[in-house]
């Protein structure tokens, strides 16, 4: 298959990136040198430049315009250039004025199909010399930082089962983990880590546990083949534990149960692995047995905490299902959890942290109706942690769908869903940014969206939060208060995650809209 670059001149100076500059995120605040800007997952900067005082002088300083539209890259910003991706294709762009610095492409082959979701990428990876890109029809390619050129193909699965790759990598030490898309098309879910240098695959750790593994009774029949399981978001990762956590999606068929009885572990599952042999150390599951396609492929966020007097080592999520849970990331220990959106399938969590799921809210042949649907509370899109303030901030979607079933046949390389369902009225639906407090999940304050959104969240040290709408609004809220302070029309709806960099000692901010990256500062 051939593949095209495009070089041009530069003078920029790229330095490496070793493991040691991303574990030490912090150190460097003017960088962004992975997909949530630190391991823990927090995108959040410490960069205080822009502040509510000065946040309404933001102006566009330049604009990068994509060959398509919707958009949800998180750029990869290191020395003053800036890396972003689509759909198998990546661009290395001087942070001074957008310049291109070089450009690649693989070809989409032309019986590609993406079931279920759309064509798009949401980053890059970046380790040592190397910019690793995942694409579409599952290869996993490493690029030189500095001129575009490819160093290693790796291919990860067959594309033409349903397998497909559109989450940013994460580079850890030695290796690369990459997850998979393709849960709507009854394929069996991974987790994968490649050696950096070679591209060598070093593990492989199946969502889907197969017989003689544990979690595989939960299956209770062969419904495991095709049990879905994807792993589209890109995990977090603890240095000191090492640990890898990462979101598993739902199980398949999406809406109809019947064929898999059981929990179906490893779906709607966070895992921790060990990031040396993929080898599970723990796992926690959200949603047993699921039949509303609340995927758990959210960012896990890190932090550490006091949960009842006692110091702990935390990690957060606020799931798709409406609940947001805190876990011990040392055990998956279930520490604490309530809903943060309106939902109408459970009753609570017991102190194990299961649903108590009310009667009669499964998908049926006339439909039920039930909340949320199924694009979630929240969905991919990323929450934010800032130390700062103690607050964890997340994009909520207020919405509820009737749910349908009906029988589902598994044919490979098609949708494998088992219903549907029917949406709610525009009238009937919104949004909001939460702020909630990390150890408990209690709502300290909201900023209302007029419609659910698809962006996700940046906190600063500098004490603002910025998101987007899918009416094209760009903004900044007081993160102690929720109180809107700027806004900008982009022209384009946002469904991609910011992020705040540098440029010769100035804080920016860069966010996606659409077919256009803006880049503005003060």
């Amino acid at each position: 298959m051939r593949r095209f670059i495009l070089l041009l001149c530069t003078s920029v100076v790229f330095a490496q990136v070793p493991f040691e500059r991303i574990v030490n995120a912090d150190r460097e605040p003017g960088n962004w040198l992975t997909y949530s800007r630190n391991y823990q997952g927090h995108r959040y900067t410490p960069l205080d430049q822009i502040t509510p005082a000065n946040v309404a002088g933001l102006k566009v300083k330049w604009a990068h315009q994509f060959p398509t539209g919707n958009n949800e890259v998180s750029p990869i910003v290191v020395d003053n250039v800036m890396f972003v991706t689509g759909p198998n294709e990546a661009e290395a762009l001087d942070v001074h004025t957008g310049r291109s610095l070089w450009k690649w492409k693989r070809p989409i082959p032309e019986d590609y199909q993406n079931i279920g979701f759309g064509r798009v990428n949401r980053g890059a990876a970046i380790l040592g010399d190397k910019l690793y890109v995942a694409t579409l029809d599952c290869y996993l390619v490493a690029l030189d930082a500095k001129s575009g050129q490819e160093r290693w193909t790796t291919q990860v699965a067959d594309y033409k089962p349903g397998y497909s790759m559109t989450m940013a990598p994460l580079a850890i030490k030695g290796k690369v983990v990459v997850g998979i898309s393709g849960g709507e098309a009854g394929i069996r879910g991974f987790i994968d880590a490649y050696d950096a240098k070679t591209g060598q695959r070093s593990w492989r750790f199946y969502t889907i546990p197969g017989p003689g593994e544990p979690g595989h009774d939960s299956w209770r029949s062969d419904g495991w083949k095709t049990g879905g399981g994807s792993t589209w978001v890109t995990g977090s990762y603890d240095p000191q534990l090492n640990l890898v956590y990462w979101g598993v999606g739902n199980p398949g068929p999406d809406w109809n149960g019947d064929s898999r009885p059981g929990d179906n572990l490893y779906t709607c599952s966070l895992v921790a692995l060990d990031g040396d042999t993929g080898a599970l150390r723990w796992h926690f599951q959200f949603t047993p047995h699921d039949t509303h396609d609340w995927d758990s492929t959210h960012v896990p966020v890190i932090f550490d905490g006091e949960i009842r007097g006692k110091a702990r080592k935390l990690i957060g999520v606020a799931n798709r299902n409406a609940f947001y849970y805190v876990l011990d990331r040392q055990s998956g220990e279930f520490l604490a959890g309530k809903p943060y959106a309106k939902q109408t399938w459970a009753t609570g969590l017991d102190d194990r942290g299961r649903p108590m799921v009310v009667p009669e809210t499964e998908p049926s042949e006339k439909g039920t109706l039930v909340w949320p649907n199924l694009n979630g509370a929240t969905v991919w899109f990323s929450p934010s942690y800032s130390p700062k303030a103690g607050l964890f901030y997340v994009a909520v979607r207020e919405t509820g769908a009737t749910y349908y079933k009906r029988e589902a046949d598994y044919k490979p390389g098609t949708f494998f869903a088992g219903g549907g369902q029917q949406e709610l009225p525009n009238d009937d639906v919104w949004g909001a940014i939460k702020a909630l407090e990390p150890t408990t999940g209690r709502q300290v304050w909201e900023f209302r969206l007029l419609s659910p959104p698809w962006a996700g969240v940046l906190s600063t040290a500098g004490g603002l939060v910025f998101s987007g709408s899918n009416e094209g609004n760009f903004y900044a809220l007081d993160a102690k208060t929720g109180e809107p302070l700027w806004d900008f029309q982009t022209g384009g709806p946002i469904g991609a995650n910011p992020i705040s960099f540098n440029i010769d000692g100035r804080q920016h901010i860069a966010i996606a809209a659409n077919r256009v990256l803006y880049v503005l500062g003060l």
